[in-house]
This record gives structure tokens, sequence and C-alpha cells, in this order.
């Protein structure tokens, strides 16, 4: 099958990024893919091995599509500035959407008003959230949103422009198929690789930041901001080492310009017990996981994204902390007020929990006594990390991935892929950029008289 994939690719620092290459290298044993970036100049190689699809500028893609030279159009949709630049393609051609956050408002409103396009950000907003007053648009438009976005999550425009839609949790795949029954929705299994490192490597790891023998080391990944909390984080990390005070708490990941953790870590006395790595390669990430005994992967708020970082964290068999959110409540996790188990699936046999899970309602007492029972608790580390590794090789692997993306690719599409004007969106979103040369193509036309044999 020919596939046309929409996607950002390292060296954009983006999960997504990172997701689309080891799936699509999967993919491409099967299927000609073509990717269409931002800039042909992304990725050719993903850690030293040439790669099974080729990468084109997002504009080439109109004459390829005008050609029929693609029998499926994929876009990988995320609330994020590097999902930019396919916006117009993927209000113009009908594909999958693939969605990693139940909420885009962040990412369009970027897109629009960094352009001064208030009448469309405006024209959006009603259209996506049409139970809204007219003039709830205006808190965005004068840089005053914030948390509201998270309340609007202007999907209803995306929905109406593909033809079908696939998310990487089955309880938000059923919310959505409500919302929005016009639209197939399905839920497919987000997999990751499995990160390995030597002991060489862990210890190479361990020396650099000076972790000190048998030191605890408490672990977050990803973009250093307060949404990964942080702050509480670090103030259960100052409560524990009370009691192991060779505990040590490493931000593994680039440090954001609106959230200083060095700061917030010197004024709470800890700045002999926080290191923050920066950006760290991908091919160092398994050393720091295998260096870690515990992953923080705590997230508030959320965008209901199924979170990569700690699919990886569980392959690697760590012991986890997560927030308790609506998407996760499919696995078994850890209650640390009681220690009992929680488990929304339903009960024909008790499962093993896999993570420690936080009430967000009672952050900073959950969490300091998650910390304090798992550092001290070696036992249980070593049982929460084994049961989440079983869990990862028996639902997140990309083989489990890759074969979901199979099952979407064989059903069937309406024909062509072109929007057209039935969905019913917005003006400036019907408008396919020919505007002007079907004006001037008219205008001759209306001028050339061609005789008759």
């Amino acid at each position: 099958m020919r596939l046309a994939v929409f996607t950002p690719l390292p060296p954009v620092r983006s999960g997504i990024a990172d997701y689309a290459v080891e799936l699509l290298d999967r993919l491409g044993s099967r299927h000609q893919i073509q990717v269409y970036a931002a800039s042909r100049d992304e990725v050719a190689l993903w850690n030293g091995r040439a790669l099974r699809f080729t990468v084109h500028d997002a504009h080439e893609f109109v004459c390829a599509a005008h050609r029929s030279a693609h029998d499926r159009v994929i876009f990988q949709a995320g609330n994020s500035w590097c999902h930019d630049y396919m916006w117009p393609y993927l209000f113009q051609y009908r594909g999958l959407v693939v969605l990693h956050d139940a909420q885009l408002h962040h990412a369009r409103a970027w897109s629009l008003l960094r352009r001064k396009r208030t009448a469309d950000y405006r024209a959006e907003l009603r259209f996506n959230q049409p139970e809204l007053p007219p003039e709830a648009a205006e808190p965005a438009i004068h840089g005053f949103a914030g948390p509201l976005y998270y309340a609007w999550p202007m999907l209803r425009t995306v929905f109406s422009a593909s033809h079908r839609v696939a998310v990487h949790n089955p309880s938000l795949a059923g919310e959505l198929r409500t919302a929005f029954p016009e639209t197939p929705v399905d839920a497919i299994r987000m997999g990751v690789g499995q990160p390995v490192a030597s002991a060489a490597q862990i210890a190479a790891v361990r020396a650099r930041h000076d972790i000190p023998p048998g030191g605890i080391v408490v672990a977050a990944f990803g973009g250093v901001s307060e949404e990964k909390r942080i702050v509480p984080l670090l103030r259960a990390v100052a409560v524990a080492r009370r009691y192991e005070p060779g505990v040590r708490a490493i931000l593994v990941g680039p440090a954001l310009p609106h959230f200083d953790a060095v700061a917030i870590a010197r004024e709470m006395g800890l700045a002999d017990a926080v290191i923050c790595t920066g950006y760290v390669p991908d091919e160092e990430v398994a050393a720091y996981l295998g260096a870690a005994d515990i992953v923080s992967c705590l997230r508030w708020p959320s965008a209901r994204e199924t979170s990569a970082s700690w699919l990886r964290a569980i392959g690697a068999g760590r012991s986890t902390i997560v927030t308790d959110l609506a998407q996760q409540t499919d696995v078994p996790t850890l209650d640390p007020r009681s220690w009992t188990v929680l488990d929304a699936a339903p009960k024909k046999t008790a499962r093993a929990p896999i993570a420690v899970s936080i009430d967000v309602l009672d952050e900073d007492h959950s969490l300091t006594l998650a910390l304090k029972r798992l550092i001290g608790d070696r036992t249980l580390r070593t049982r929460l990390g084994a049961a989440a590794q079983a869990h990862w090789r028996a639902n997140h692997t990309l083989e489990h991935m890759a074969e979901d993306y199979e099952r979407l690719l064989s059903a069937p599409i309406p024909s062509g892929l072109a929007t057209g004007q039935a969905s019913g969106l917005p003006p400036h979103l019907r408008r396919d950029g020919l505007e002007h040369a079907r004006s001037l193509l008219a205008s001759l036309t209306d001028q050339i008289t061609v005789p008759l044999p």
C-alpha cells in the first residue's frame, strides 16, 4: 500500500517524532511510505540505521494527491507547535488522524493567533464549541486563556475533516465516539521499544552525576515543566531524604524558559540532591532509565495523552509513580494511602499492580507516602517493576502498535482523498489556496474562442 504520512520527525524534539520513526520503520517493510514533513532535511538515519521511508517537503503533497499517488493518508496530530505545518492539509484531504492528545486548543490557538488571524480563531472556536458565548474567544486573543484551553478541546474541526480517527486509549475512544458519532473512532495500542543498557553504561551515568554507592535515584523524563509535577515531587524528595540521605532526584530533559527547577531546588534546600541534565540524546535514555530506582511519570493538567515516557519506564522494568488519570484507570495500580489495588477493569481475576498512582487532590500527602515506601522497600520496587515490564510485553511493544495500524489500514475508506465542501467546516478551512488561480483561468476561458473545424 502507498502511504502518505504527515508527522514531525527527528531532530524535532517531540515524542511523536520518535514514535513516528519507530512505527514507520516497521510499516515500511510492507508498504511504500512517503513522509511529508515541515522540511525534507529531517531525519534520514535512526540510531545509525537507514530508514524504510522517504521524506518530502509537505508542499509536494498537493501534486502527489492530484496524481492519486497514495492509497492512504495519515496525520499524526498532537497538541504542539511542531504539527503546525500540517493543518492546511488535514483540513483539505480526508485521512486517518491519529490523535495523540484529547484536545488541540493550545496548538490551534498558537497557529492562528501568532499570525493575527483573530477572525479565523473566533470562527473555529464557535464551530468547535457551539455551546460557548461569542465573547469566549477574547481571553485567548488577548493572551489570558491559560487553563481554559483544557476545557475547550477544539476537536470538531478535525473530526469533520477526517474519515477516521484513532487514539491510544480505549476509554477515550468510547467518549469520542459518543461526542462525534459521524466519524469512526478506533483505539490502537501505543508501542515503544524496550530500553536496554549495559551495566557499564548504567554505572557511567551514576558516576557522571556523583550518585553515591547504594544511593536511591528518583528520575523524571521529558521537558522539565510544572505540568510534570516537579514541585510536588521535589517537596516529597525533601521529606524522603530525612529518612534516606542518599536519595537523589534526576530531571532528565531540557529545561523550559518559564520553569526554573534549579532555582526551585535551591529554595527548598535541595541543591545537592537535585540534578538537571538538560537535553539527553535518545541513545542515552536507556542508561538513565537503568540508573533510576523509581521513575516519576506524574502529569497535571492532562490532555488525556498516553505517555510514551511511562511506557519506556515500564518496558525497562522500573517502578513508577503516575497520576491517577482517566486514561490510566484500566491498569491496576497501588494507592499509597492504603497500599490497596485500584483496578477499574472487570475483575475476573486479580491483577498485579504495575505502578503507584497519586490522587491529584491529595498530591503532596500521597506522593510523600509513595516515595517513603518505595525508597525503603526494594522488594516492592522489584515486584512493581517486574509486573510493569510484563504489562509492557503483553500490550505495548512496537509489534503491537504496528499490528493495530495494519488493521486500520485494511479498513475501507470513502472514495478519494479530497475533503471538498461537504464537511461544513468554517469557510476559511474550506479554501484550498487555488481560488485566485481559478479566477484567472475563468477570465481567460471567457476570452478564448476556439474555432469549430
